[in-house]
């Protein structure tokens, strides 16, 4: 299974991005998926997650400001990114619970994107 991320980018304070990650491979179901950041020198942390059903959970700091949503049918998820402050630059990387069929065993694995790269900056 692999999480393909994209979307990044350098943007103006203010400005907006719209990340995405699918994943592929050998996939029964996704159960929850997100996004987390981490700048340079600081702990990977949560920005948001959605689960299966859609109900999104976002850090206080993001809130009213980002959207997250999926498509199921393409095992995508989205982070919509708004009103963007120099705060927010970092890698942002992708976050999947995969449900898989291995030798006949039914078991879930989480897995991590590549990371994309968001800069917001004048």
């Amino acid at each position: 299974v692999q999480l393909q991320a994209s979307g990044g980018g350098l943007v103006q304070p203010g400005g907006s991005l719209r990340l995405s990650c699918a994943a592929s491979g050998s996939i029964l179901s996704i159960n929850t998926m997100g996004w987390y950041s981490q700048a340079p020198g600081k702990q990977r942390e949560l920005v948001a997650t959605i689960t299966s059903g859609g109900t999104p959970t976002y850090a206080d700091s993001v809130k009213g400001r980002f959207t997250i949503s999926r498509d199921n049918a393409k095992n995508t998820v989205y982070l919509q990114m708004s009103t963007l402050k120099p705060e927010d630059t970092a890698v942002y990387y992708c976050n999947a619970d995969v449900t898989r069929s291995t030798s006949g065993l039914v078991l879930q694995y989480n897995y991590w994107g590549q990371g994309t790269q968001v800069t917001v900056s004048s």
